[in-house]
Formats: C-alpha cells, sequence, structure tokens
C-alpha cells in the first residue's frame, strides 16, 4: 500500500501513462455520532468492515487507482488490498469534509489524474455499477442520482477544482448548489445511505 504524505512533493511516477480518472473513498471522519465500541468504519456489515465494503466496491469498479483519504482512525479490512491502494493522509481531517475532498484530490494529481470520482466510506451500499456510471459522465460535474436524490459518487472534472471551497464540511455540495450548470445527474442502482449511527448499522444489520 502506497501511503502518499500531505508535503509530498513526488511527481507521477515516471515511464507511466497517466491516469485520466481517479477514484477517490473518503474515510477520514470522527465518525462522532457512532456509540459502537469501535469507529463507525471498523464496524462490520455482513462479516466485513464498512470501509472494508466502500472500498472493495470502488476497486471492483475498476475506474482507475483508487486513494483512501484517512485521518488519525486506523482503516481496518484492507490488509489484502495493500497492493491496489494508495493511502493519502489528512492531517486536516478535523476540520471538515473539504479538507479530504482536497487531500484527495492532491494525491490523485499526483496520480496524473484530470477527474476524480468521490465516494464516502460509510456509504456500503453504492454499487460498482453507479462508480462506473458516474466515472462515464462527460459533464464537469457528474453526481449519481438515486430514485430522483442526489448521493454519491461524485465526479469532479480538474476544471471544477477551483471552485471547491477551502473550508467546511459540505464537501463538493457548495459548487454542486451554486453552479447547477455543470451539474449532470446520473441515474444509479445501489443506494447512498450512510452508516452515521449504531442505530443505522443495526437496522441494515437486521435486514442481512
Amino acid at each position: 500500500m502506497e501511503t502518499l504524505d500531505a508535503d509530498d512533493p513526488r511527481p507521477s511516477r515516471s515511464g507511466q501513462a497517466p491516469a485520466r480518472t481517479v477514484a477517490v473513498v473518503l474515510g477520514a471522519g470522527g465518525g462522532s455520532r457512532f456509540e459502537g465500541p469501535t469507529h463507525k468504519l471498523a464496524a462490520t456489515l455482513d462479516g466485513r468492515p464498512l470501509v472494508r465494503i466502500s472500498v472493495g466496491t470502488a476497486l471492483a469498479a475498476d475506474i482507475g487507482p483508487v486513494v483512501v483519504v484517512h485521518g488519525d482512525q486506523p482503516l481496518p479490512g484492507l490488509d489484502d488490498l495493500t497492493d491496489r491502494l494508495h493511502l493519502a493522509y489528512n492531517p486536516d481531517w478535523a476540520a471538515g469534509q473539504i479538507t479530504s475532498v482536497h487531500r484527495g484530490i492532491a494525491a490523485a494529481t499526483e496520480l496524473g489524474a484530470d477527474a476524480v470520482v468521490i465516494g464516502l466510506a460509510d456509504q456500503p451500499f453504492v454499487t460498482a455499477d453507479a462508480w462506473r456510471a458516474v466515472a462515464a459522465s462527460e459533464a464537469p460535474i457528474a453526481v449519481a442520482t438515486y430514485a430522483g436524490r442526489r448521493g454519491n459518487p461524485v465526479r469532479l472534472h480538474a476544471s471544477t477544482w477551483p471552485l471547491l471551497p477551502r473550508e467546511g464540511d459540505e464537501g463538493a455540495r457548495a459548487v454542486i448548489r451554486m453552479r447547477p450548470d455543470l451539474v449532470e445527474p446520473v441515474p444509479c442502482t445501489g443506494s447512498a445511505a450512510d452508516i452515521d449511527t449504531l442505530e443505522d448499522l443495526e437496522r441494515w444489520q437486521s435486514k442481512s
């Protein structure tokens, strides 16, 4: 597993064609609303940690390299994926989700990307087909929709990266709201439901 330090100035690997699209999974949040015995991303659903499900789906989509943005919490269940992931540490994770978006984009830039597709590690029901459908869009911003409701993942072409706010917890939503002319909704299968609380987890466990 290659770890990309926050201040690492390395350019893209020489001798390799640039990766046009990079999948970015955000897993740096503190999970403060989850009152279980572990961090929420370590909680299991169908015997697998949530982060393992989400990252595994991003890998299965095969849209490009996969960057996983993490904070101070360990991300369990990824050991057998070590040669397929790029870990990007976000030292500012507590300042809001947008810091992780920028950290993911920085890591993707190092890998030669001109677009990122961003998903969340606490949304285990997003499908590989959803990742692929959003990645296939040619719009500056593409947003997965589920029964007409917007969710994740979201594709951001490099031309939109300067429009992102520098602080806050909204991720790309501020740009999506302010620049609807750039946005293409992409109907997807699956669900963008997230696991924020122990009750959320128990509800989904009872359905499996």
